[in-house]
């Protein structure tokens, strides 16, 4: 029997669609306040939500014994506790059904003897990173269970982060088997394509700081941020050491976050100017096309986002276009590698 055939294809693209469906469900939770609904974590029992007004009234008994209900929340009804819930038990749910489309069919193949040693070994790395984002998600929340009505800024860029990183190595994965023979190419324009990268995430891990700290619902202006500056002092630095209102202060943060969206634009415009002066197989070209096009998509989406004070449905499409720019980047890096 053929390994790596198109059956471990479709399996490993089925688990990029579902990572990123619980991407988007994620970027909901968040957005709605959802997160903390959910106190306790049960693994097997808890993918059944409360199925009677008993149980319901028992699960809002537990929310009432945290900080977001004491702080924040007090004033909820039970119908605002389970909207709430909702979500936070779906994107439970969707880690959960991931870890089951992954791990039979990985055994099916194993058994099969459907997978070469390469992709075996590329698989339990997944396998890893799935059950990383699966704890990082318990860390996260817990953090919003002590003393705070919120979960740490930190964490959820952890979480969010490696839920992006895992999505880009099963998408390498499949694309190792989709396109086995790659072409040589210049390596300082491979490693332009891998500075890119390596920004764009840095710039994904400061979008979750700002979602963490809720930081887009300030400095609703652009491309100023207050008061006629960018840069404001009396606004940006509120902390000391100096260095933490860039990571922990919430101006600072947005700041940081809208530099870089230049720097990423202006990265990726370069990519695609030195790129076009090669010669470009089909597929080469395509990924520095989408590059050029989901980069200005996601600038524009990021500026809307601001002006408009974060509605949901526009946080949710930034933090999409942000998946799709990081998809481009990963393809594009897979095609000018040797």
């Amino acid at each position: 029997m053929k390994k790596d055939n198109k059956k471990v294809i479709y399996w490993l693209l089925t688990g990029c669609l579902l990572i990123f469906i619980m991407v988007v469900v994620g970027g909901i939770t968040r957005l709605t306040h959802s997160g903390l609904s959910i106190s306790n974590y049960k693994l097997i029992s808890g993918t059944i939500p409360p199925m009677n007004e008993v149980e319901w009234q028992e699960a809002f008994e537990l929310y009432k014994q945290y900080p977001e209900y004491q702080k924040l929340n007090s004033h909820f009804s039970l119908q605002d506790f389970k909207d709430i819930y909702f979500w936070e038990w779906f994107h439970r749910v969707i880690g959960r059904f991931i870890g089951v489309v992954f791990i039979i069919p990985f055994l099916y193949f194993l058994v099969k003897k459907q997978l070469t040693k390469s992709t075996i070994k590329k698989s339990i790395i997944l396998m890893v990173l799935g059950g990383f984002q699966g704890f990082l998600g318990w860390y996260m929340v817990k953090s919003g269970l002590v003393d705070r009505p919120d979960v740490s800024h930190y964490r959820l860029a952890a979480h969010l982060t490696t839920a992006f990183l895992t999505f880009a190595y099963t998408f390498w994965v499949a694309l190792d088997l989709m396109f086995p023979n790659k072409k040589q190419i210049e390596t300082k324009f491979r490693n332009l394509i891998r500075v890119g990268l390596g920004l764009l995430i840095i710039q994904i891990i400061y979008g979750a700081f700002v979602a963490g700290l809720d930081a887009g619902f300030i400095h609703n202006h652009w491309p100023m941020m207050s008061e006629g500056k960018f840069m404001h002092d009396t606004v940006l630095i509120e902390q000391t050491p100096v260095y933490k209102n860039f990571v922990e202060g919430k101006s600072g943060v947005q700041f940081v976050h809208r530099i870089l969206a230049f720097i990423v634009l202006a990265s990726i415009i370069i990519i695609y100017i030195k790129g076009k002066k090669l010669k470009l197989s089909n597929y080469q070209l395509k990924g520095l096309n989408a590059l050029l096009i989901l980069v200005g998509l996601q600038f524009l989406l990021g500026v809307f986002t601001i002006l408009l004070q974060v509605p949901v449905w526009l946080g949710v499409a930034h933090q999409v276009g942000a998946f799709f720019l990081l998809s481009a980047m990963t393809f594009t890096l897979h095609r000018f590698s040797k």
